[in-house]
């Protein structure tokens, strides 16, 4: 048997392992979500047991049950008032904490389950869990949890975690969050157990690096993706690296920018020191429902059951349908340019609230310019507005980001929504920016695999193991017709007003309320 690597990966509903072979050497935890759609997962929190089993979070005391999903958002009491207390450390996640972060969750089970809570000997990351459960040895990734205390001087996170009711979970010589804290891609311990190995059918001792956020490894294998028409003669590669945001479309996006200044932006996570790329400051911003907005979107229309039957006698997926409606919609109507197709419907896509720019969890969204239409051609309609919808959310994100000091010129794309062409044009139009896609299709295996190599010693480091196995594909130019710029300008200024309406709706009812 040779030595082969692999790299672990969890399925973000079931939480079942995966695995599967890389180069000859190394394993790592990629800390994966669906590889076809590459969600960002904020935070999957594991309960672990004193002798390693797995302990229940849910009320029905189902074992089986034993980790919080990221886009659980029950803790928003906990969430409210962890950020009444104002701390220092919260400057790090753009000023408030969101739901989908580890300590709100921490807080609700220790305050609505008691008897897990006592039962719990360590809270993982599941990323870590992972390689706990292959090596044994529990050291931590500088996933978010470790980023608490990695981020702040020494000291601070012992009174934040007490000051927010949390204060056990350092007791034991921080025994329940773990105490040991190292780069992504680090040898851990003596590789595979000779249990793992066996179960893995590889050879004891194989190195298992330490892992990353799914979303950071899509940075990983994508962020040098740049055809070398694209890169910039007069910048160093230290400067041009920082001008790209990483968009990782699934479920959810999660968009991701580097420096190497520490920036602090209002509503935004970060900035977080190596966390992704070593020796650079990690921005982290996101949409909490992408892909699963549009899935939601399209399931719930009348037409769906119609288009979904069409679209599977032709050999392809719904989407690919509309899109195919969309143009002959805007031939029929002798419309200018496809997007404009949407001009009396405007989605504001908050349906699981807002992680940035606003940062609140509380919004909800919006679709303006509804009428009676069931048809197929209405929920093509339907589904263009909402592409448009999130994109303006991106371009939100990216001027907001360029205010704060960053120099966000170009964007790349992987996951699963950046296969729709559709998709990704409105982007390029919306946002102003040429959109990378990189060639390989599956970007945060890539990523994983570029750790596996480090841990492995097959590259010097990150940054060089990104560089040799990164390569661009196609470039999404923005339309240079001036029409669409004009158009979608001004259907942006309508987006941002849908927010501020919503705002000024929940103060009136909070008053009639009062």
């Amino acid at each position: 048997m040779s030595r082969g690597g692999v790299f672990l990966g969890v399925d973000v509903g079931t939480g079942s392992a995966r695995a599967g072979i890389f180069d000859d050497k190394a394993i790592v935890n990629g800390y994966l979500a669906r590889s076809v759609c590459c969600c960002k997962i904020c935070v999957l929190v594991v309960a672990v047991g004193a002798d390693g089993s797995p302990v229940s979070v849910s009320w029905n005391g189902d074992s089986r049950r034993d980790i919080i999903v990221w886009m659980d958002h029950r803790a928003l009491d906990q969430t409210e008032r962890i950020n009444s207390h104002s701390s220092p450390v919260l400057q790090f996640y753009g000023g408030s904490v969101s739901p989908e972060m580890q300590a709100p969750k921490l807080l609700w089970v220790k305050e609505n389950l008691q008897k897990t809570w006592s039962m719990v000997y360590r809270w993982m990351d599941l990323g870590n869990w992972l390689t706990y459960r292959a090596t044994g040895d529990e050291t931590r990734s500088l996933s978010h949890m470790e980023q608490w205390r990695e981020s702040n001087p020494r000291g601070m996170d012992e009174v934040f975690w007490a000051e927010i009711g949390l204060g056990d979970l350092y007791e034991g010589s921080q025994a329940k969050i773990g105490h040991s804290v190292v780069f992504p891609g680090h040898p851990l311990g003596s590789g595979l157990t000779p249990t793992s190995a066996k179960e893995l059918g590889l050879l004891t001792g194989t190195p298992v690096g330490t892992s990353l956020i799914d979303a950071y490894a899509g940075g990983l294998g994508v962020m040098e993706s740049m055809p070398d028409a694209e890169l910039k003669a007069d910048m160093f590669d230290e400067e041009a690296i920082c001008h790209r945001m990483v968009l990782v479309c699934g479920t959810s996006t999660c968009h991701m920018v580097v420096s190497k200044n520490k920036l602090f932006i209002p509503g935004v996570w970060g900035p977080f020191l190596s966390a992704m790329i070593p020796e650079f400051w990690l921005t982290e911003c996101g949409q909490s429902a992408t892909g699963a907005l549009l899935d939601y979107i399209v399931q719930n229309h009348a037409a769906a059951p119609l288009l979904a039957n069409q679209a599977a006698s032709q050999s392809m997926s719904i989407y690919e349908l509309m899109n195919k409606i969309l143009l002959s919609m805007a031939h029929e109507q002798n419309m200018p340019f496809l997007s404009a197709l949407s001009q009396d419907t405007n989605v504001l896509p908050d349906f699981h609230g807002n992680r940035s720019p606003v940062a609140d969890p509380k919004s909800k969204g919006v679709i303006c310019g509804l009428t009676l239409d069931t048809s197929e051609k209405h929920l093509a309609l339907l589904y263009l507005a909402t592409i448009q919808g999130i994109a303006y959310g991106t371009r939100h994100i990216v001027e907001h980001c360029n205010a704060h000091g960053h120099k966000i010129d170009t964007l790349l794309a992987c996951g699963g929504l950046a296969k729709n062409s559709l998709y990704i044009q409105e982007h390029a139009d919306i946002t102003g920016c040429p959109i990378i896609l990189p060639r390989e299709n599956e970007n945060v295996l890539l990523g994983a695999a570029i750790l596996g190599g480090v841990a492995a010693k097959k590259f010097a480091g990150v940054r060089d193991a990104m560089k040799a196995l990164n390569a661009a594909g196609k470039v999404v130019r923005p339309s240079s017709d001036p029409r669409v710029k004009k158009y979608h300008d001004a259907k942006y200024k309508i987006f941002r007003s849908l927010y501020e309406q919503q705002l000024s709706h929940r103060s009136t009812m909070a008053q009639a309320l009062h």
